[in-house]
C-alpha cells in the first residue's frame, strides 16, 4: 500500500528556490526545530524545518511511489458521487466480498463478525489462492476479474471497484481530435450569421479538413458519430438549438470571471433603460393601434422603479429627462391605491419616522432619491447633451454599459421579464416576445390607452412588485431575511445612515422639457393652452433677454406627463414660479399631451363649438378620472376612432383578469369590490444570466404600426 507521508530526515531531498538541496542535519534550539541543507556546489543553508515544510519555495522530493494531488485518477468523493442508489449498493456489496476474501469477515474485522463468520472456504488459515477460487466460484466470475478486484481495492479502496468507461476520459468517442477542433471552428463561424443545419456544418469540416491535411488524412467519423460529436460541442458554442439572438449573447460572454458593480446604499447607482412592450396600446393622439416602449428607472441597492414613462413606437431624449425627473419629483400616488403601496409626502417610510400620518398628504408612488451615477446603454437619448449637461452640474456621474451587454443593467433587464410575465400577458393586445409566440390578430383586442397603460405598469409597480419579497434582495449578514424593494429600502436607510436627497427640488425643472414662448397680456400659449400667474406681471411687456429661438421668447420648462402647469424662472430673482392652466381646475389630477389632443378630438365630433374646458370635462366624465366607465363607452369611443382612423379598429370584448382597481375599471368592472387574497409568490433573483434571453432585442414585425402624420 503506497503512503501519502513521506519521511523527513537526513538524506531526504527537497527543490528549494529551483536548487535540489539535501538535508544533512537537524537540531532543536530554542527558536525551533532547524535543519542544515546542502547544495549541489556544497554550500550549506540553515532555516526553519517550519519553513521548509510550509514555504512555497521548497517542495518535498519523496523517495519512492505514492499519492500525488496531479495524479490522472479522480478524488474518491467525485467518484462516488457520480453512482446512483442501484450502482452504489452494488459498489458496497463487492467491496463485502473483497473484504471477505481478504479477512474473512465482511465487514473486514473479526470485532464486527456476523453470525457464521468466517464461513469455511473463507478461512484466513487457507491459501490465497484457495480463497480466490472460492470466490469466483461463488459469484459466477473468472478468477482473473476477482484478482482484478482485490487490486482496485487495495489502491482506492471502494472508490476502486467502480468501473470506469472510457466515455470518461473522451467524451467525444473516437473521433479524431482534429476534426472535432475544426468543426468547433466552422460553428464558431457562424456566430453572427444565419442557424445552419448540422450536415452543413460537417460537409464544411470535412471540406476544410481535406484542404488543411489531404484526403484520407483524418478519418471522418460516421454520420451519426458526428452528430452525437456536434450535440457535445453545442454545450462549448451554442448553435442548433437556441434561437440566433440567444447564440450571439452567449458567444458575446466575457471569458474571465463575472464582475459587477455592488451597491452599497440606496441611491448610489440608478438603472434606466427602454423596451419595447409585449402589449399593443391605443394611441390618443392619433386614434390608432401603435407598439409602445417602456422607459423606467431603477434604483438598483433596492430595486425600487423610482421613474416610469410610457411613449409611443419609440423612446425621446425629453422621455429620459422625465424619468430622471420623477426621481426628484416622484409621480402622486393614485387615489384608490392601497396603503401600504404609497410612500409618504416627504419619501421616506413610514417605519423610520413615527407619527407622520397627521403631516402626510395623498402620498408619492415612489422615493425620491437623487441618484449619484446613472447606469444607461449607448442609446442616443441617453447620452443626449442635454441629459449629460444637467447631470454634469448636478454631479451625477453617467457610467455607459458594456455594448451589446445586457447583464450590465441585470436587474432592470429583470423588471422587464417580471412585468411581461405578471401583468402585461394577462391584459388585452399582448402579443408574446416574439413573433412565434404571437398570437393570430392580437391588434385586435388593443383598447386600452397609453395613459391608462402607463397607470396600471405604475399602480402595478406599486402596490404588487415593491411590496414583493425578492430573492435577489438580500443582506449577507441577515441571510434569512424575505425582503421586498420596499423593505429594502428602510433596510439600506438603516444601514448606510442617510440618503440622498435633492438639496433643491426646484433643480428637477432642469431636467424638463425647455418651451420658447411670448409673454402676452393673458399670459403664455402653449399648443393652445394658455397658462397665468402672478410670476409674469412684471414681464407681460418686457424685452426678453434671452436669445432664443422665438423672437422676444422665453424660456418655460414642460413636463410632458402633466400639461396642466408649466415652470418660469424669474430671470431677476432666479426663483421659480408654477404658472396654471386655464383650465387645470377641471381636470383636478395630472394630465397628459396626448389625453388632451384625445379630448380635442372626441369633443370636435360631439360638439359644435368645443373648448379645452368642455374637452377635458367630457373626458374625465367618459374615462372616469381617466379610465372608462364601461366597456359600451370604451367600444363607442373606439367606434368614433374607427370612423377617423386610416385602419379599421375592430370591437372586442374582453375577460377582466387582472385585480388591480385601474384595470378593472378600464374593464368595467366594480373597482370597489373585493378581490380574493392570493398568495404572494416570490419575485426570482434579478442578475440570472438566462432571465436576459427575451429581453436583448424584440421582433420590428409592427415596427410600421405608426407613421408620421
Amino acid at each position: 500500500m503506497s503512503r501519502a507521508g513521506a519521511r523527513v530526515g537526513v538524506g531526504t531531498h527537497f527543490r528549494y528556490d529551483g536548487e535540489t538541496v539535501e538535508v544533512v542535519e537537524m537540531a532543536a534550539t530554542t527558536a525551533g526545530n532547524e535543519v542544515v541543507l546542502k547544495d549541489s556546489q556544497g554550500r550549506l543553508l540553515r532555516l526553519s524545518l517550519r519553513e521548509l515544510l510550509f514555504s512555497d519555495r521548497a517542495t518535498l522530493i519523496p523517495d519512492g511511489p505514492g499519492p500525488s494531488s496531479d495524479d490522472a485518477d479522480e478524488i474518491a468523493s467525485v467518484v462516488l458521487g457520480q453512482l446512483d442508489e442501484d450502482d452504489r449498493r452494488q459498489i458496497l456489496e463487492r467491496a463485502e466480498h473483497v473484504r471477505e476474501l481478504l479477512t474473512g469477515y465482511r465487514s473486514g474485522s473479526a470485532e464486527l463478525a456476523r453470525g457464521g463468520e468466517p464461513r469455511a472456504p473463507y478461512t484466513p488459515t487457507l491459501s490465497l489462492d484457495a480463497r480466490y477460487a472460492a470466490k469466483a466460484s461463488e459469484l459466477g466470475i473468472t478468477d482473473r476479474t476477482v484478482r482484478r478486484w482485490v487490486a482496485d481495492y487495495r489502491r482506492h479502496g471502494e472508490a476502486g471497484l467502480v468501473r470506469r468507461t472510457s466515455s470518461q476520459a473522451r467524451p467525444f468517442g473516437r473521433a479524431d481530435d482534429r476534426w472535432v477542433e475544426t468543426a468547433l471552428e466552422v460553428m464558431v463561424e457562424h456566430t453572427g450569421e444565419s442557424k445552419p443545419s448540422r450536415k452543413m456544418v460537417i460537409d464544411r469540416t470535412q471540406a476544410r479538413l481535406i484542404a488543411r491535411f489531404g484526403p484520407d488524412v483524418v478519418p471522418q467519423p460516421s454520420q451519426a458519430t458526428a452528430y452525437r460529436v456536434l450535440t457535445e460541442l453545442e454545450r462549448r458554442h451554442p448553435l442548433f438549438r437556441l434561437s440566433t439572438k440567444r447564440n450571439r449573447d452567449i458567444a458575446d460572454r466575457p471569458d474571465g470571471a463575472y464582475g459587477k458593480l455592488r451597491p452599497t446604499r440606496p441611491g448610489e447607482y440608478l438603472l434606466m433603460d427602454s423596451t419595447r412592450l409585449d402589449v399593443f396600446a391605443f394611441d390618443p393622439l392619433t386614434l390608432r393601434w401603435v407598439q409602445a416602449e417602456l422607459s423606467v428607472g431603477m434604483d438598483w441597492y433596492t430595486r425600487c422603479v423610482t421613474g416610469i414613462r410610457l411613449t409611443p413606437v419609440s423612446t425621446k431624449a425629453v422621455d429620459v429627462s422625465a424619468v430622471l425627473y420623477q426621481s426628484f419629483r416622484p409621480r402622486p400616488a393614485g387615489k384608490d391605491w392601497s396603503r401600504h403601496a404609497v410612500w409618504p409626502e416627504h419619501g421616506i417610510p413610514r417605519t423610520v419616522l413615527v407619527d407622520v400620518d397627521a403631516a402626510e398628504g395623498l402620498g408619492l408612488a415612489s422615493p425620491a432619491l437623487v441618484p449619484e451615477t446613472l447606469v444607461v446603454d449607448h442609446g442616443k437619448v441617453y447620452v443626449s447633451e442635454h441629459l449629460t449637461s444637467v447631470c454634469r452640474r448636478m454631479g451625477i456621474s453617467i457610467q455607459p454599459a458594456r455594448l451589446r451587454t445586457g447583464r450590465d443593467k441585470g436587474p432592470v433587464e429583470r423588471f422587464f421579464r417580471t412585468l411581461r410575465e405578471d401583468l402585461l400577458q394577462a391584459l388585452p393586445g399582448y402579443k408574446g416576445p416574439d413573433i412565434h409566440s404571437r398570437g393570430e390578430r392580437p391588434e385586435d383586442d388593443a383598447f386600452f390607452f397609453l395613459d391608462e397603460l402607463e397607470a396600471i405598469i405604475r399602480e402595478w409597480t406599486a402596490v404588487v412588485y415593491h411590496c414583493r419579497p425578492h430573492s435577489g434582495l438580500l443582506d449577507p449578514g441577515l441571510p434569512g431575511m424575505r425582503m421586498s424593494p420596499a423593505k429594502m429600502f428602510e433596510h439600506g436607510m438603516a444601514r448606510a445612515g442617510y440618503i440622498e436627497a435633492p438639496r433643491d427640488p426646484n433643480l428637477a425643472f432642469e431636467f424638463l422639457e425647455t418651451r420658447w414662448r411670448t409673454i402676452q397680456h393673458y399670459g403664455v400659449e402653449i399648443d393652445r393652452r394658455r397658462y397665468n400667474g402672478p410670476a409674469l406681471t412684471a414681464y407681460r411687456t418686457a424685452k426678453s433677454p434671452y436669445d432664443g429661438p422665438a423672437k422676444n421668447g422665453w424660456p418655460f420648462q414642460v413636463d410632458p406627463d402633466d400639461i396642466t402647469r408649466i415652470y418660469f424662472r424669474d430671470p431677476d430673482s432666479r426663483r421659480w414660479h408654477t404658472l396654471l392652466w386655464e383650465h387645470a381646475p377641471s381636470a383636478n389630477m395630472p394630465l397628459s399631451e396626448d389625453a388632451l389632443a384625445f379630448a380635442r378630438k372626441l369633443a370636435a365630433s360631439k360638439y359644435r363649438y368645443p373648448d379645452d374646458r368642455l374637452a377635458v370635462a367630457d373626458l374625465l366624465e367618459r374615462w372616469n378620472l381617466g379610465l372608462g366607465t364601461t366597456l359600451a363607452e370604451r367600444r363607442m369611443a373606439l367606434r368614433l376612432s374607427r370612423e377617423q382612423a386610416a385602419i379599421e379598429l375592430p370591437e372586442t370584448e374582453a375577460e377582466m383578469v387582472i385585480s388591480l382597481p385601474s384595470v378593472r375599471k378600464a374593464l368595467g368592472a366594480n373597482p370597489d369590490t373585493p378581490e380574493p387574497e392570493q398568495p404572494e409568490p416570490t419575485e426570482l433573483g434579478d442578475d440570472d444570466e438566462a432571465d436576459l434571453e427575451d429581453l436583448a432585442g424584440e421582433d420590428d414585425f409592427y415596427a410600421d404600426a405608426l407613421e408620421d402624420v
